[in-house]
């Protein structure tokens, strides 16, 4: 039985020879008058195997959903890649709004970097951006968690299998997003799996936004697909004499948007910044911030001795006062934004 998955997945089928042989029954004879003997025959072992049903019984045990370069449903923003992913490996659902930004950078990040990530993507979140990233650590990681935190959309895209996962730190996070890979199941990560994973992080993104990253950072990548793409490329500048934000700097330099908080992100992307409603804290955060205020600025186990409170209780609670925007912390002292 004729079966485009099948095809898909037979060595040496790329996406245009995938295209061409979709527009026949997919018959062996049909195949082979189309893309000749060897791939036919190719095709041929793949449908005796079973392969596209293994691959697909797997899929559905996972809770994976598989979206064909055949299939209406497959995304219009990666259908017009040079090379669109002949398979889509889907765990949830992809952006359910064209408001979306890729948020990427260094995975070696360092503090203020993570914590700003964290807030600007909680905010873009709470406005209604979807966030999409490559879940590495450092950057990646710090915008998928702020939208968490901000009770919004978020979309991480893999450079393996999604029963691969990589990196395994980013587990428990992953559990908690949506995920999407290119590569079929089993596929480990492979250097060259990041950048074709980079061109889906852009494509499907209405900006990419570069936080920190070096001079060779993979997340240049990801801004080159953008600028091809047609797609708004920003970024947050950094020292001059930073090597983590070379990068970035060049990026400005080379006609970036210039990025210092999510009004101007929101502003990139034609949306109108909400007024913040201040909402009363309550509980921890709330004891934690007073006594912050009263002195003005403090390290934690100052504030662990001030409250009562553990050191654990008390950093928790930080952080999700500086993803909140109420709190920085420089040199691990905290003080009141």
């Amino acid at each position: 039985m004729p079966d485009p998955l099948a095809l898909a997945l037979t060595p040496h089928i790329g996406p245009k020879r995938l295209l061409q042989a979709l527009s026949t029954d997919l018959s062996l004879k049909a195949v082979t008058e189309c893309l000749g003997p060897e791939i036919a025959s190719a095709y041929g072992k793949t449908l005796a195997s079973g392969l596209a049903e293994k691959e697909r019984e797997q899929a559905a045990r996972l809770g994976l959903r598989l979206i064909g370069l055949w299939e209406d449903s497959y995304p219009e923003a990666l259908r017009h890649l040079e090379s669109p992913p002949p398979v889509l490996y889907l765990k949830g659902e992809l952006p359910p709004s064209p408001r979306t930004i890729a948020i990427v950078g260094t995975r070696k990040a360092s503090p203020w970097a993570t914590a700003w990530t964290q807030k600007v993507a909680h905010e873009l979140a709470e406005a209604g951006i979807g966030i999409i990233s490559g879940l590495a650590l450092g950057i990646d990681a710090a915008a998928h968690k702020g939208a968490l935190a901000g009770s919004g959309y978020t979309l991480g895209v893999l450079g393996s299998s999604l029963d691969r996962f990589y990196p395994p730190q980013n587990r428990t996070l992953a559990e908690q997003m949506h995920l999407l890979s290119e590569f079929p199941l089993g596929t480990p990560p492979q250097p060259g799996h990041f950048p074709r994973r980079n061109r889906i992080v852009a494509a499907l993104a209405q900006a990419v936004l570069v936080v920190e990253a070096g001079e060779k950072s993979g997340s240049l990548i990801t801004a080159r697909f953008a600028a091809e793409l047609g797609r708004d490329v920003l970024a947050v500048p950094g020292r001059p004499s930073d090597p983590q934000s070379v990068g970035c700097n060049q990026l400005i330099r080379d006609g970036a948007g210039l990025v210092m908080n999510a009004e101007d992100v929101l502003g990139a992307l034609g949306v109108l910044a909400r007024t913040k409603q201040s909402m009363p804290l309550e509980g921890l955060e709330a004891q934690v911030y007073r006594a912050l205020l009263e002195l003005s600025e403090a390290l934690p186990d100052d504030l662990a001795q001030a409250t009562g409170l553990s050191a654990s209780e008390v950093l928790s609670t930080l952080t999700l006062l500086e993803i909140k925007g109420l709190v920085q912390e420089m040199a691990g002292r905290y003080s009141p934004v």
